[in-house]
């Protein structure tokens, strides 16, 4: 990872925060670090940030609500969501909002660095994606393999690492099935809980992205006992 690599941890805890500063620093990441919503707007202004570590529970806006007004914006940082909740619901919504990934707390700062690079290299490198780049059209929708890009009837749609990956996937191999936990692996770059359901709420979300009808989906199709498929548009 670059020394360049510059992370902003936001949580109101300062004793995990100088925890994380300090392993950080000595993994060779440059750290910034906020304590509420109104410290990372102010961090974000002054700084470039190549990566948020954002925890849930924050005295005031809290983590989910810090998340979607950000994507909201237009900000594109990847962020790592740190949550304390063990209700898996936490995390549903976190990810569905635009957090690229989530570590249950307590964790250990070696999981999350492992983690944040994952993402990272998400970012520089989309899993998935043919490395020729190209596009791919369907129905109103557009997939530029190259710049990562979503368009539908000509507007943009925001993805994050992880959905793109997915859904690159999906589109580069038409026609065939893939199972949940090789999605999994190509969205995150990690293991993941036998039942964790992140990845079905990644297609339905995509789902809502691409489809006229999300609950009738026409490209993106459930293959039950397997997985998911795409379905070009010479199948239909």
């Amino acid at each position: 990872m670059s020394e360049s690599t510059t992370v902003l941890i936001v949580d109101d805890d300062v004793r995990l925060r100088d925890l994380l500063v300090r392993y950080l620093g000595q993994q060779g990441f440059a750290t910034l670090t906020a304590g509420s919503g109104r410290e990372l707007d102010q961090q974000l202004k002054r700084h470039h940030v190549d990566l948020i570590v954002l925890d849930l529970m924050l005295p005031g806006e809290d983590g989910l609500t810090i998340c979607r007004r950000l994507r909201g914006q237009g900000v594109e940082t990847p962020i790592v969501m740190l949550t304390a909740k063990g209700d898996e619901i936490d995390r549903i919504v976190g990810l569905e909002i635009g957090a690229d990934d989530y570590l249950p707390k307590p964790g250990s700062p070696r999981e999350l660095v492992a983690r944040m690079r994952a993402v990272l290299r998400r970012g520089r490198t989309p899993a998935g994606a043919p490395r020729a780049g190209g596009s791919v059209e369907f129905g109103p929708c557009t997939l530029d393999l190259g710049t990562r890009e979503l368009r539908r009837d000509g507007v943009a749609q925001r993805l994050t690492t992880g959905e793109f990956a997915v859904l690159a996937a999906l589109v580069g191999r038409p026609r065939q099935p893939l199972t949940r936990d090789q999605l999994m692996s190509l969205a995150r770059g990690r293991e993941h809980d036998a039942y964790d359901r992140s990845m079905d709420v990644m297609i339905s979300r995509l789902r809502k992205l691409i489809e006229l009808d999300p609950r009738a989906p026409r490209y993106l199709q459930t293959v039950w006992g397997t997985g998911y498929v795409f379905v070009p548009d010479a199948d239909a």
